[in-house]
């Protein structure tokens, strides 16, 4: 998606009876809020919240939402978000999967968030196709959609014009992903920091952790993380983080899948690609230069990682993404 001056992409939020209000808020969060500190003269995305009806009841009753556009919202959207439900062997009426369905059909994107997955194998969206979806409703999915490929065990899964989100918090995960196809690491950086969430979870991490919350304080990552992010220039190895930790490698890979459900090497991996990512949104042109400067050595491996982790080699990086003259962000 171009930079700039181009119009706010257009998101439609389809919520249906029992819909889940954290997803919603998901979606209105990313792509709704005003971001005046990217100095953008116009937002990057427009939200349109749409319902089958005039007044829809949220999961459990909690509230009833009303003052919303109707179905036909989806029509110009360029992009489609349909939230969970825990009611998920009550099929999605009729109106709601026509609305998927013709969405997607027209080339727009759709990306669903936790159980929404559900209303997207319903539509036949996912028919031969990978998704995820919340690991306790893994073996519900399959039982109800054998034809689709699920990935149980993974954050989110980006087939291009389809994107899923395993559970709540992977709903942000996939939201700042999809910021950063959109508009590069620097301005999904941005929102991360807005959120106060990481700015990179690959959607291959797992989506259980073993101790999402540390139970002794001390063996917490995040001094090591914040340490070995201000040298990712350096060559940094596996071994050089278990021996800053004090631990073993094999102790620090069993730390990582617990607390992070990656391994240490490809966080190191996927920390120097997003580093080098923004060298070039800042105007770095020297591939050797970013490559050293983002701890990928050579510029070789920087057009293997990127083109990767984005699917654009660094030059076409460089054209989507690099920054126009003021444009710099304010943060």
């Amino acid at each position: 998606m171009p930079q700039g001056s181009s119009p706010p992409h257009r998101v439609a939020v389809i919520v249906d009876e029992g819909t889940n209000p954290f997803e919603v808020g998901v979606a209105t969060e990313l792509f709704g809020l005003p971001r005046p500190e990217l100095g953008r003269p116009q937002p990057l995305y427009q939200v349109t919240l749409c319902t089958p009806t005039r007044a829809v009841r949220m999961n459990h009753g909690f509230f009833t939402l009303t003052g919303t556009a109707g179905l036909d919202a989806v029509d110009t959207a360029d992009t489609l978000v349909v939230p969970g439900r825990p009611d998920n062997v009550v099929p999605r009426g009729d109106d709601v999967l026509d609305a998927i369905r013709r969405t997607h059909a027209r080339g727009a994107r759709v990306m669903s968030l936790c159980t929404g997955t559900f209303a997207l194998a319903e539509a036949g969206l996912l028919d031969g196709r990978r998704a995820t979806t919340h690991w306790m409703w893994a073996d519900a999915f399959r039982e109800s959609h054998p034809g689709v490929r699920l990935e149980s065990d993974v954050l989110f899964v980006d087939e291009g014009d389809v994107l899923t989100a395993a559970g709540s918090a992977a709903a942000l995960d996939l939201g700042l992903h999809v910021v950063r196809r959109d508009h590069g690491a620097e301005i999904a950086n941005a929102f991360s920091r807005r959120l106060l969430f990481a700015a990179h979870r690959d959607g291959g991490q797992r989506q259980f952790v073993e101790r999402p919350v540390p139970e002794v304080p001390d063996e917490s990552l995040g001094p090591l993380l914040a340490w070995a992010q201000e040298r990712l220039g350096e060559p940094l190895t596996v071994a050089d983080l278990a021996a800053r930790a004090a631990v073993s490698p094999a102790t620090l890979h069993r730390r990582f899948r617990a607390q992070l459900g990656t391994t240490p090497l490809a966080w190191l991996t996927g920390e120097r690609v997003a580093l080098a990512c923004r060298l070039i949104e800042r105007g770095e042109e020297r591939l050797d230069v970013v490559a050293a400067r983002s701890g990928l050595g050579t510029a070789a491996n920087l057009r293997a990682r990127l083109r990767r982790e984005t699917g654009l080699s660094p030059s076409a990086y460089r054209r989507r993404f690099g920054r126009a003259a003021g444009e710099a962000l304010t943060v």
